[in-house]
């Protein structure tokens, strides 16, 4: 494996902040691993029937560990974790717990009350840029196997991908959701994969998954509580001239987006398509209440993303896989003629070196590498 000191420090930051920490993600996204890898810690896997025994007493267990940093794995695997993880909290506050569990759990009622301004939450996305950095191989390579740790390591084939759908399914939607019809949810995720990035509108899944709109909308809540799609609104201010009700609904994985649209050799349209998604992947790695947005007009103008910010202007972004001279800026000209204040980026693969270019006279866009970019989101 390799070192990951980003999130280690996110970890250390929030048991700073609160006691318990709740590290919430995809499967296979590197929770265990991680976790093991604290400075520390006692690790404890709630899958083993004889770590459950230990923990059927919490008050005994949380005594035991007076002090220390303690890691519990699966921990939905317990009959009541709220109630452990509550005790915890409240109670035993010098006990630093990391807890991580399937991504449904936090949906369930209880699990949300009993919690509520108890705990922090960190989000472990896809791998980000400084983890392809320690892990060695090229951004490309990264695009196309994906941020699941294991899969970008050795590359993960179309049947593993499939595989992981399956016990998607069966672990963490159909135990929570009580959603029937698994040909029709998966057809539905398939689909999703496939057009990842485009304009959401339900009647477009609603047939060929052979379901109804609100069904659709059902599962695309699923998708959305488990973090393998991501909703990004449209930015209006009601304008006649702009969309303002279809979203956009992004995939977890670019690995996943590219083996189920069939891509083979990628050409360079086809990086830019992963670069945005790998974008959103960084913004929502860096925690925190990001509120992000894509803007639409009716002519079908359109920019990437619009970072709103309360009280400031509006920052947009663009993601362009290489910065030639010749992109189409169509869209972000539009807006700042609607939107004239506020920052205009073009974040792309192959900024060594920011510079700035006119959008419109007095009106200039600055073309920024990732870090820049989030520098820039974060000041």
């Amino acid at each position: 494996m390799f070192d990951r000191p980003f999130w280690i420090s996110r970890i250390e930051q929030a048991w700073e902040r609160r006691s318990l920490v709740w590290l919430v993600g995809v499967r296979r996204s590197g929770k265990t691993v991680l976790s093991r890898s604290l400075d520390g810690v006692e690790y404890l896997d709630c899958e083993l029937p004889s770590v459950r025994r230990v923990l059927a007493d919490p008050e005994s267990f949380l005594r035991s560990v007076r002090g220390k940093r303690v890691v519990l794995d699966e921990v939905h695997r317990l009959p009541d974790p709220s109630e452990l993880l509550k005790i915890a909290a409240d109670h035993f506050p010098t006990v630093r717990m990391l807890a991580t569990g399937s991504s449904t759990l936090q949906a369930t009622a209880k699990f949300r009350d009993s919690l509520s301004g108890r705990k922090e939450e960190v989000w472990l996305t896809p791998m980000i840029e400084s983890d392809r950095r320690n892990a060695g191989g090229d951004l490309p390579a990264r695009l196309g196997r994906g941020g699941l740790p294991e899969f970008f390591l050795r590359g993960g084939s179309e049947q593993e991908m499939q595989e992981w759908l399956d016990a998607y399914w069966a672990r963490d939607v159909q135990e929570l959701f009580r959603l029937e019809r698994r040909a029709s949810f998966v057809r539905f995720v398939e689909l999703i994969l496939a057009r990842s990035g485009g304009i959401f509108e339900a009647t477009a899944f609603a047939g060929p998954s052979e379901v109804s709109r609100q069904t659709i909308a059902n599962y695309l809540s699923a998708l959305e509580i488990t973090k393998v799609a991501h909703v990004v609104r449209p930015f209006s201010t009601r304008r006649a001239t702009e969309i303002v009700h279809a979203p956009k609904v992004y995939a977890f994985d670019t690995g996943f987006v590219k083996t189920f649209r069939g891509w083979g050799e990628m050409r360079d349209e086809d990086l830019g398509v992963l670069w945005e998604h790998y974008v959103l992947n960084e913004l929502h790695a860096r925690g925190g209440v990001i509120d992000i947005r894509h803007w639409r007009s009716t002519k079908h103008q359109e920019v990437d993303f619009v970072i709103v910010r309360r009280g400031r202007a509006p920052l947009a972004v663009e993601c362009k896989w290489r910065a030639d001279g010749r992109e189409d800026l169509t869209g972000l000209k539009a807006f700042r003629r609607a939107y004239p204040k506020g920052k205009s980026l073009v974040v792309t693969s192959d900024a060594e070196r920011s510079f700035e270019r006119e959008l419109l006279p007095g009106v200039s866009v600055r073309y920024v590498s990732l870090e820049e970019m989030l520098q820039a989101v974060g000041s």
